[in-house]
């Protein structure tokens, strides 16, 4: 190699050693959304395959109970054809899976209203209260655990422990009752129930979605406060962070600049897992505050034996956690590069 060629060869090499980490990242990111998208589909799948299970289980007669005591076997022969009942199992759980996935839910049994629509109207209240859920436990959680985690030992650290304890045995439904008697009864500040669209009114729906969400939301608020408390002790302990104080960074740029971004993982897996508990909390506070959500309309259709319904609800619940787990995912892949390290690949090189 001549000497001119030597120089322009190390750069060559250099370049290659310095986009090297960064090549193996890029090209495992995809696989890692491919294997978080697979897990997905599957989990789809197989809680397709439950929903559809339990309402083929059921005792229920549809035709029956939509003809009454007058039906003629041979009317509910007939019914059981026009609901496509007569079909073999696995038919029927093709054929639902197909229109599901193009958004054909079927209709009622009772009511012959297409299920998609009974869902679409309700299903709009549970999101704007659990969203606004989310925000509150958002907000509550991490002032909470930022607060505790600088006071470390202090008062307030002992405070919000103590706080998060009582807040983590409380049910939301007896929150929701705390918050009416207090709230709505007492100091008559908020309404006790109802719902206005937000579209409708902005404000009277923040009126009446204020204690709702507020109830659902302390638990969340409470499990990230002790995640991202915890969290943050230890990164500040670590040796970036005190590199980043010996460097003269004033104490905000290194908690918000530096430390928040690498404690912040277990409290985002939190609020995770925080969305089917709002939802499951949401079927007892919708029969508190007299929300017509989707757990109303869940619990209206098993009482009715409307195996369309029952199925429809649960398989648009099954997706909108599954879409909040994905974003979770996302935001895990954001804040944390390394979890896009294939299990068990090793470290890479620095």
């Amino acid at each position: 190699m001549s000497a001119a060629a030597a120089p322009a060869a190390g750069a060559r090499a250099g370049l290659r050693w310095a986009a090297g980490p960064l090549a193996r990242r890029a090209a495992r990111a995809p696989r890692s959304a491919a294997r978080v998208l697979a897990g997905t589909a599957f989990v789809f799948l197989l809680s397709s395959l439950l929903t559809f299970g339990l309402g083929a289980v059921s005792d229920a007669n549809p035709a029956a109970a939509v003809l009454g005591e007058t039906a003629t076997p041979a009317d509910i022969v007939r019914l059981d054809h026009e609901f496509g009942l007569d079909r073999p199992l696995p038919v029927q759980y093709g054929s639902w899976l197909l229109h599901a996935v193009g958004g054909d839910l079927g209709r009622s049994w009772f009511t012959t209203v297409p299920v998609s629509d009974s869902i679409a109207a309700a299903l709009p209240v549970d999101l704007s209260i659990a969203g606004l859920a989310l925000l509150f436990a958002v907000l509550l959680g991490a002032a909470a655990g930022i607060g505790a985690a600088l006071s470390n030992g202090g008062r307030l650290d002992r405070a919000v422990t103590a706080g998060c304890t009582v807040l983590g045995t409380l049910p939301a439904f007896v929150v929701a009752i705390g918050l009416i008697t207090l709230v709505a009864v007492q100091l008559r500040l908020l309404p006790s129930g109802g719902y206005v669209p937000f579209g409708q009114d902005p404000g009277q729906w923040l009126r009446f979605a204020l204690l709702p969400a507020l109830a659902l939301s302390l638990d969340a608020a409470a499990g990230i406060a002790r995640q991202l408390r915890t969290s943050l002790v230890g990164a500040l302990r670590e040796n970036y962070a005190t590199g980043a104080v010996m460097r003269g960074l004033s104490p905000r740029r290194v908690l918000f600049g530096h430390v928040l971004r690498n404690a912040a993982g277990p409290a985002v897996t939190v609020l995770g897992m925080s969305v089917p508990m709002l939802i499951g909390g949401a079927v007892v506070t919708e029969r508190i505050f007299n929300l017509p959500g989707i757990a109303q309309l869940s619990l209206r259709a098993a009482e009715q034996h409307d195996v369309p319904v029952i199925q429809g609800t649960l398989l648009v619940t099954v997706v909108v956690v599954l879409v909040a787990n994905l974003a979770v995912d996302a935001g895990l892949l954001a804040l944390n590069p390394a979890a896009r390290r294939a299990p068990g690949a090793g470290a890479v090189p620095r």
